[in-house]
């Protein structure tokens, strides 16, 4: 029987207090396939109240018992992986392979280092006399995004779990049916009742209760910067910690001494994969003057190539964006472009040819673009790249980092040590080097507007721990 309708509180599926419901849409047919009960402050309540009661007990656990469970949720997991991946698909739009490769594979790679990490973690150390202790923070409220859902709810669970923390999640209402499955793969792996607790609904009822609760330790949020700005301002009131990882402009600089067909062809895939839907997506592709006119060549093969349709065809690359009201502010936002000056490549407003539904982009490309452009400034969200010419190196620099965000960067260099150099200088919590393979213990997070705190391996992990010096603890 579905749970979609349900909370699960306490070890429990429960009913929601109220009869609000939410019709959950298949953004590559534009219909509705199933509905969620939206929950009020009440259901939080009664959840905070089962994640304290629970963290009397869950805290207490040793390193030993978290990781046994952890191991049987991984276990688990790993049976309900087609399941969280054909949810996925579905829900927002991504295609069955980037579904199961990227998607649900991120899950995977997440719980599997925490455990990792987990094994080698030291949670207490003796300096001199003082006894330096890391212990769990408390009830954490969750709230997670639409564009990578499993991968956000695991790199919150799973530290939070890692530490000794209870929880209460609530999911994106756009794409919620993934963490009601993971929320059966917890209650089947026998997380403790209480320990992890979810709630669907909106932002403004569900998670601003979250935020401003005071049962409610720390609040770890991923979405947009806008939005992060208002659950820091609901927690403030209660001084609680706030772990933000929100928007991002991410410069893609391409050097002169770079492979220019091979950097641009990248760049442009990286930016389009998932729709453009990932806030670390190289959307602004920084190229000399002088191969200006070689990268649109390059950038307008590579997107004509991309097949978009449906997220259950085998043969899409890239599927529809998640929403109506996401796919009408790509629109405008193209056409600010437009508007704006800048050269439309291809793609452009519109479906694609032979999509007359869902909420399919055209993969856009805009060249000749300049920094005070709305395309150059605002995070898209969607498959829009924009290429910006520059004359020399010395400017580079300052020119990537004139953004509000911080959270990514990307440099494409002959020289490594050119590469390492450019790293260094750019204000972004994470700097790719030459496309990289995907690193699940790299540190992510962001700088200025991108957030605060990191996430991934023992940087996530230690998040969610408050430090404790008992001194004289050593003394004889």
């Amino acid at each position: 029987m579905s749970n979609n309708l349900k909370f699960y509180i306490n070890g429990e599926w429960v009913a929601p207090t109220g009869t609000a419901t939410l019709d959950v849409i298949d953004p590559s047919t534009e219909e509705p396939f199933t509905k969620i009960a939206l929950g009020t402050e009440a259901d939080v309540d009664k959840a905070v109240k089962a994640a304290r009661e629970a963290f009397k007990t869950f805290s207490q656990t040793t390193k030993e018992e978290r990781l046994a469970l952890m191991r049987k949720l991984l276990e688990v997991y790993n049976r309900r992986f087609a399941d969280v991946a054909d949810a996925l698909s579905r829900e927002m739009g991504a295609p069955k392979k980037l579904a199961h490769t990227a998607q649900a594979g991120m899950g995977t790679a997440h719980l599997a280092k925490m455990i990792e990490t987990l094994e080698k973690f030291e949670f207490e150390e003796l300096r001199g006399t003082t006894l330096i202790a890391k212990e769990p923070i408390g009830v954490v409220g969750m709230i997670t995004p639409w564009n990578w859902p499993i991968n956000q709810i695991m790199c919150k669970v799973a530290p939070a779990l890692a530490a000794g923390c209870t929880m209460v999640l609530k999911p994106s209402e756009i794409a919620p049916i993934n963490a009601i499955i993971f929320a059966e793969i917890m209650h089947e792996a026998g997380v403790p009742k209480g320990v992890f607790n979810l709630v669907n609904g909106d932002g403004p009822t569900v998670g601003e209760a979250i935020a401003r609760h005071p049962g409610v330790d720390m609040v770890s949020f991923t979405g947009s910067t806008r939005a992060g700005v208002l659950v820091a301002k609901a927690a403030a009131d209660t001084v609680k910690r706030v772990h933000q990882e929100l928007g991002g402009k991410s410069a893609n600089i391409i050097l002169p001494d770079a492979d220019i067909a091979k950097a641009v062809k990248l760049g442009v895939e990286g930016m389009m994969r998932n729709s453009g839907q990932s806030c670390n997506a190289p959307t602004r592709m920084f190229v000399p003057a002088a191969k200006h006119d070689e990268a649109k060549q390059v950038a307008k093969e590579v997107a004509d190539k991309l097949k978009v349709g449906p997220a259950s065809s085998e043969e899409s690359w890239m599927g529809p964006v998640v929403s109506e009201v996401q796919f009408n502010k790509i629109q405008k936002l193209i056409e600010s472009g437009i508007k704006e000056g800048a050269e439309l490549v291809t793609g452009g407003t519109g479906r694609p040819e032979g999509l007359n539904r869902g909420y399919y982009v055209r993969p856009t490309v805009f060249a000749g673009v300049t920094d005070e452009m709305t395309i150059a400034k605002e995070e898209i969200f969607g498959p829009v790249l924009s290429i910006l010419p520059y004359d020399s190196e010395d400017e580079i620099v300052e020119r990537a980092n004139n953004t509000p965000y911080g959270l990514a960067s990307y440099v494409q260099s002959g020289s490594l040590e050119k590469a390492r150099k450019l790293a260094a200088q750019m204000r972004s919590g994470n700097v790719y080097i030459n496309y990289p393979a995907w690193d699940a213990g790299a540190p992510f997070g962001g700088y200025k507007q991108s957030g605060n705190g990191r996430e991934y391996a023992e940087f996530g992990l230690e998040e969610f721990l408050e430090i404790k010096g008992t001194v004289g603890y050593g003394a004889a």
